[in-house]
């Protein structure tokens, strides 16, 4: 099957198939820079937070969505800094022929970062390492440059599957950005049918699998609709290369910084290259989640489409 890409435009629907990759860059009315520091307290990462209307509205359909934050941040930050995505979300899918209601799942991450574990520090004039028991980062694992490996892995995806428990499964869709956008595609992978299987030397190996049937049963035994990766990259560890053959199959929408220096846009393409149905846009931003109007209504035009065509399937099966 060639890949699907959809050519946004701007206030409408996604639409018009056509390349492989279509980059879209919509006109820029106000200037992109990074989030400000936000004051927060910290969230125990084994509470995950939820951003859902206290009633889903008469007639609408829940849409569960799991958001990933990144590295050093939190789910209480990344909930504070999408607040507004949401918001638009939660108006853009309730009228029809959509009828949808988006329940926001925001798990922080079980890794508490020491300060070294934070690129740019730097020891202190004594040589110390200055631990602040509350602080508010956290990872969904600590990479070890020395064995090519991701330490804390399976904890980062138990996590996730225990806030997908907690919120009754059968998320629809995930979104991630950074370390939790490539969490994101490896999560997807993970739940896709038929299912992966991790290579035959794994038990030869000492590998710990136990995160993989967690997270199945977790989400229902059911695969994932969509993934959205912001600052998103393929991770490298040979041990997760499985997940990524054969490519992701789940539809993808992929957000890349012009001015991002944290994560190389060939770190992104590369995992860009190991989807099928990625659609690609570029924003003039660094690293972070841009939810200015333009921005988020590409997104906006994407899910749509992509959640239609699910129920418009889904009918066609039924007849």
């Amino acid at each position: 099957m060639n890949p699907r890409i959809i050519k946004a435009k701007l206030f409408h629907h996604l639409h018009q198939l056509r390349t492989p990759q279509t980059y879209y860059k919509p006109p820029i009315k106000q200037s992109y820079r990074l989030f400000q520091t936000a004051t927060t307290m910290p969230v125990a990462a084994s509470q995950p937070e939820t951003v859902r209307a206290s009633n889903i509205p008469k007639g609408k359909k829940e849409v569960k969505i799991l958001m990933l934050h990144g590295f050093t941040q939190s789910g209480h930050l990344f909930s504070s800094k999408t607040k507004a995505l949401s918001k638009l979300l939660v108006k853009a899918l309730a009228p029809p022929p959509y009828n949808m209601h988006p329940t926001l799942i925001f798990p922080t991450a079980p890794h508490r970062l020491r300060p070294s574990d934070i690129p740019g520090y730097s020891l202190s004039g004594d040589g110390e390492e200055y631990d602040d028991a509350d602080s508010d980062t956290w990872g969904w694992w600590r990479n070890d440059d020395a064995t090519n490996t991701y330490r804390g892995f399976e904890q980062g995806v138990q996590t996730i599957a225990d806030a997908i428990a907690e919120a009754g499964g059968g998320v629809d869709g995930i979104v991630g950005f950074s370390q939790g956008a490539a969490m994101t595609a490896l999560v997807t992978s993970a739940l896709e049918l038929p299912y992966r299987s991790p290579p035959a030397n794994a038990d030869k190996d000492n590998a710990d699998y136990a995160w993989l049937d967690a997270l199945r049963a977790a989400n229902g035994h059911k695969p994932v609709k969509f993934a959205v990766v912001y600052s998103g990259f393929w991770a490298k560890p040979a041990a997760l290369q499985w997940l990524y053959e054969p490519v992701i199959a789940t539809p993808t929408l992929h957000f890349i910084g012009s001015l991002d220096t944290v994560v190389e846009e060939g770190r992104s393409q590369a995992l860009i290259d190991r989807c099928r149905d990625p659609t690609v846009v570029t924003h003039p931003g660094g690293h972070y989640v841009p939810v200015a109007k333009d921005w988020a209504l590409v997104l906006v035009g994407w899910l749509r489409q992509k959640l239609q065509d699910e129920e418009v399937g889904l009918k066609k099966q039924a007849m």
